[in-house]
């Protein structure tokens, strides 16, 4: 209890993007004909358009990845206080949120750019906390 007490913003936003991360994730995997499709539209002017299986894919894996990075991260942190595996969750989502800012940058959906930057804030203030 008393790591969680005293680590409590870093447990939180751990938690954040373990929830972010794993919901998006799994939507993906749930509706894959929706978001492909949906996807392949968005980036048909773009010079990703033969590739959004592929990219899709491999977000999916990022996504995935960091929720679950994340969130035994964060009971990793609150068990003995090690935030090893935080960190590493924490880093991954930075550079997944990355990845999104810039396909959404490249599909020019600013708005669904400065939607990603709410999300990289704090994200990169967990990084800065953890490190």
């Amino acid at each position: 209890m008393d790591n969680l007490i005293s680590n409590a913003t870093q447990v939180l936003l751990l938690l954040f993007l373990t929830i972010t991360f794993l919901q998006s994730g799994i939507d993906k995997m749930l509706d894959w004909k929706g978001n492909l499709g949906w996807l392949i539209d968005h980036f048909s002017k773009s010079i990703f358009k033969g590739f959004v299986p592929l990219l899709l894919g491999s977000l999916l894996v990022l996504e995935m990845l960091s929720g679950i990075l994340c969130g035994v991260g964060a009971f990793q942190f609150v068990i003995d206080g090690d935030s090893s595996i935080g960190f590493l969750g924490a880093v991954l989502s930075a550079i997944t949120l990355l990845m999104l800012l810039l396909g959404q940058r490249v599909a020019k959906d600013y708005a669904g750019a400065q939607t990603i930057v709410v999300y990289f804030i704090p994200t990169i203030f967990l990084v800065y906390l953890m490190q």
